[in-house]
């Protein structure tokens, strides 16, 4: 052992003591400030926090006995009480059928109703509405609605045909899955509503996907040639009965205008036969007349001399040409010429 040891280990026993000593005198007074900053504590422990849109659920050993609203509260500390903070404005959401992008096959295969598979999958977006329910009613509400949306979708997709469900009544199968689906969780008393149901996807298997697709454009290829013949009806249609229209208006008017001119002309008719049947001579003069005046002024005339006419025969077959009229001629003897 060295020389100087025995001194260092009687320094440091001497030490010892004194920090034993000086404890021993102050233990009584700490003890009590001790104490009293950790009933602070734990007494401090009861403030916390709610945030806007969420409410807590204050329970006393186990047994909901408040609610607070959004900012500070206080309880009293562990074990007398706890508080369950639960956001009831925030939307949550499930995916059936698909988790982040990947296709769950088990979830997303499912029979129609005219017995084709099709591999659909679903989105639904939800809030709490009642915290309380939503904390004791069910062990595990999330597991609870993405089984409800499975049972509620294939439900719904049995009920139709694999045209309705992938083309015709896509908006049909999301209402109608929105509103299984609530059912069975106010069933279950989840606390929870449905918001929204999207159909992300509803396809075919793989194996026949391609030949489906194939089937659909032929089917949409023959909606479209429909829809245009149907444009083309729309807009032929109104010009034909137009055009039909306009020969019927046409017509009706050919028609007044010669129904008046026969009306005029059967007046004319019947006044002149009056007149007529006053002094038929004179009557029968004037139309000779007013005749010869309407044809004779067109008319190329030949007047011959009687002796003339005999002579000028030989050399002029005037009674075939068709400027001399037949009226013309002498009564005696025709004169023919040309």
């Amino acid at each position: 052992m060295p020389f100087n040891q025995q001194p260092l280990d009687q320094q440091l026993v001497e030490q010892f003591e004194r920090v034993s000593k000086t404890l021993s005198q102050l233990l009584p007074k700490l003890l009590p400030i001790a104490a009293g900053l950790i009933v602070v504590l734990w007494l401090g422990s009861g403030v916390y926090s709610v945030n806007p849109g969420h409410v807590g659920v204050v329970r006393t050993f186990g047994k909901e006995t408040a609610r607070s609203q959004p900012g500070l509260n206080y309880r009293f500390p562990l074990p007398f009480q706890r508080v369950d903070v639960v956001s009831v404005d925030q939307i949550r959401r499930i995916e059936v059928g698909f988790r982040g992008g990947q296709r769950v096959h088990e979830e997303a295969l499912m029979l129609t109703g005219d017995e084709n598979i099709v591999e659909a999958q679903i989105v639904v977006q939800y809030r709490v509405a009642d915290p309380s329910k939503f904390l004791f009613r069910l062990r595990e509400p999330e597991v609870a609605l993405g089984a409800a949306t499975e049972v509620a979708l294939r439900s719904t997709v049995g009920s139709m045909t694999i045209d309705q469900v992938m083309i015709e009544e896509r908006a049909k199968v999301q209402d109608d899955a929105r509103v299984f689906i609530q059912r069975l969780m106010d069933t279950y008393e989840s606390g929870l509503i449905i918001t929204e149901v999207k159909l992300q996807a509803a396809d075919p298997p793989d194996a026949v996907r391609d030949a489906f697709h194939d089937v659909v454009r032929a089917r949409e290829d023959k909606e479209k040639l429909i829809n245009q013949a149907k444009g083309y009806q729309a807009d032929i249609l109104p010009k034909a009965r137009g055009e039909a229209q306009k020969i019927l208006r046409e017509a009706e008017g050919y028609k007044e205008e010669r129904v008046l001119l026969a009306q005029g002309e059967a007046s004319r008719f019947l006044s002149v036969l009056a007149e007529y049947e006053k002094s038929r001579e004179v009557t029968r003069d004037r139309l000779y007349l007013e005749t010869m005046e309407k044809i004779l002024p067109d008319t190329d005339k030949v007047i011959l001399d009687g002796d003339l006419g005999q002579r000028l025969l030989p050399l002029m077959p005037l009674g075939t040409s068709p400027l001399l009229p037949a009226s013309l001629l002498p009564a005696s003897e025709p004169v023919k010429g040309r």
